[in-house]
């Protein structure tokens, strides 16, 4: 595996599938590396924590940082590349081109100017990568519901795979964020998947998942429109740690 950190020495050719990260690779990552290498000729994986999508400077400098744990693991699961610029690379002295989107609700609402840090970053990795696939899970189907639209909007040549969300045996869905939480935190934690999954089949699904988080305060519950998918999603905040979810209502994420 090669390891790039400047944007002129990366040289890719053939079919190219990209997993944008920002390290902490846990099973979920694994996931999204597997299924391009079995989708791609060339599988690179990007790990940047992007500061531009952190709305709050003690999340950002709290999140989790193992550069030689995360190369070992990509190159383990067939990674090619592995592109790590520095933040003065992505974002270089003066600076000042955003991708706007449109107001997205539930985490848009929740955490602004979020998704126009997600969506900046990602087209310019688009730009720099040039891939033909681009791998996001589900759990964060905002995002990628947010960059199908503007690979659709700006004809970007790509097309933007989502795979499931991937879960701890107990049901938690996997997140860089899980090794914040203290033993009584991640027993806590598990109302937040419990509730979406049994809210689900409800008529009212938006207040059962309340009525079932068993104490757990939510920023938010709502029924997310994919256009293809429609999704119940949460976030709740345990202790100090920020944690997202999601199941699906009706449709179909690929």
């Amino acid at each position: 595996m090669k390891v790039v950190r400047h944007i002129p020495d990366l040289h890719i050719s053939g079919y190219v599938g990209l997993v944008p990260t920002m390290g902490a690779l846990h099973d979920g990552h694994r996931a999204l590396f597997r299924a391009a290498r079995a989708e791609c000729e060339t599988v690179v994986a990007s790990l940047f924590v992007n500061p531009a999508q952190f709305d709050q400077q003690s999340d950002l400098a709290a999140y989790p940082r193992d550069e030689e744990r995360d190369a070992a693991t990509a190159e383990a699961e067939g990674v090619d590349v592995l592109f790590v610029p520095s933040a003065e690379e992505m974002y270089p002295r003066g600076f000042g081109t955003w991708i706007g989107v449109a107001d997205t609700g539930a985490e848009g609402d929740a955490r602004p100017g979020h998704f126009r840090g997600v969506a900046t970053i990602c087209v310019k990795l688009f730009n720099i990568v040039r891939p033909q696939r681009a791998y996001f899970g589900q759990k964060d189907a905002q995002q990628a519901a947010v960059l199908r639209r503007v690979v659709r909007d700006l004809n970007l040549p790509l097309q933007i795979r989502v795979l499931p969300t991937v879960r701890d045996p107990d049901g938690l869905a996997l997140s860089s964020r899980n090794v914040r939480l203290s033993a009584d935190e991640r027993a806590r934690a598990l109302a937040l998947p419990r509730a979406l999954l049994a809210a689900a089949r409800e008529a009212d699904p938006i207040a059962a998942a309340r009525a079932q988080l068993n104490g757990l305060e939510p920023e938010y519950v709502e029924v997310v429109d994919l256009g293809d998918a429609r999704l119940l999603a949460a976030a709740v905040r345990i202790g100090t740690t920020r944690l997202i979810d999601n199941v699906l209502l009706e449709g179909e994420i690929s």
